[in-house]
């Protein structure tokens, strides 16, 4: 059975098997276990915040199905493009995800571009749903990193600091390397108790999604410079989430910084909270 221990830190060999149980044969891993259990976590989150956002919860389960659907197609498109060459001989291991290969980089792209494809065929505002999936994503995103944990994966490289993980898989347990995975893991989860607080302060909807995306790759940009899994755009010089991380970054700055200095500027008599809106709808009616 495999191992893992924070001697710096007094937490002695956790030893893990990856599986829960069997059903019928078939193997329950526990990185599916706990990337479900994130997953609900954030759909739960959503239903309790979407009236904030002014959105029908008929409307919000419609999209997050789609967005699922698509999440979960790209989680491995996304490692499967990056990584062509292992695939390229046998067109048949894209399907076999239970042998590892997922980027969530992949569910992010996939899940909101579903979303808002399927937003403007049905003529819904996406911007307040995109507000209320950036903040459910950190949760699902928290929580899903504790699978690479069981999986003995998503790590860095070697390090001397009290905090490093140690597993007989990695290089027999002598050598200690950064536990990246939980770097990313404790990003999220003070990344979603920013945007929860900063939900009553947002001056236009799509603004929560926003200071997602430069959260997210800030952090993620600096985090991936650490790891040693990495999917390289240009062998040992580009990796690709770090490429991503720094467009997402910059333009989530970019488009934010514009529309509070200059487009809220020049249509002040626009509200731009959909939940206001509705608001000032129910009053004309009454």
């Amino acid at each position: 059975m495999d191992w893992v221990s924070f001697q710096g830190i007094g937490i002695g060999k956790i030893f893990l098997r990856d599986y829960l149980f069997t059903v019928f044969g078939l193997k329950i891993y526990w990185y599916s276990i706990i990337v479900v259990l994130g997953i609900i976590s954030g759909i739960c989150f959503s239903n309790l915040i979407a009236k904030k956002f002014g959105i029908n919860k008929d409307t919000l389960f419609d999209v997050t199905v789609i967005g699922l659907i698509f999440g979960v197609i790209g989680l491995r498109l996304y490692y499967v493009v990056f990584n062509w060459k292992e695939f390229s001989s046998n067109l048949w291991s894209i399907l076999e995800i239970q042998n590892g290969g997922l980027a969530i980089y992949g569910a992010i792209i996939f899940s909101f571009t579903s979303g808002f494809i399927y937003c403007k065929i049905k003529k819904i505002n996406f911007l307040p749903i995109a507000d209320v999936a950036s903040i459910c994503f950190l949760i699902g995103q928290c929580i899903g990193r504790w699978g690479n944990f069981f999986n003995i994966e998503a790590y860095g490289y070697e390090t001397k600091l009290p905090w490093a993980m140690y597993s007989n898989t990695i290089e027999n347990g002598t050598v200690g390397v950064h536990p990246t995975f939980f770097y990313e893991s404790l990003w999220c989860f003070i990344g979603f108790w920013v945007l929860f607080i900063f939900i009553r302060y947002r001056k236009f909807d799509g603004q929560v999604f926003l200071n997602y995306i430069i959260w997210y790759g800030f952090g993620r940009f600096f985090i991936e410079g650490l790891r040693s899994d990495s999917l390289w755009l240009v062998e040992n010089t580009l990796r690709v989430s770090q490429v991503l991380s720094f467009i997402l970054f910059f333009t989530g700055v970019f488009v934010e910084v514009y529309v509070l200095f200059f487009y809220m500027k020049k249509h002040k008599d626009r509200e731009f909270l959909y939940v206001k809106n509705l608001e000032k709808d129910k009053k004309t009616k009454k």
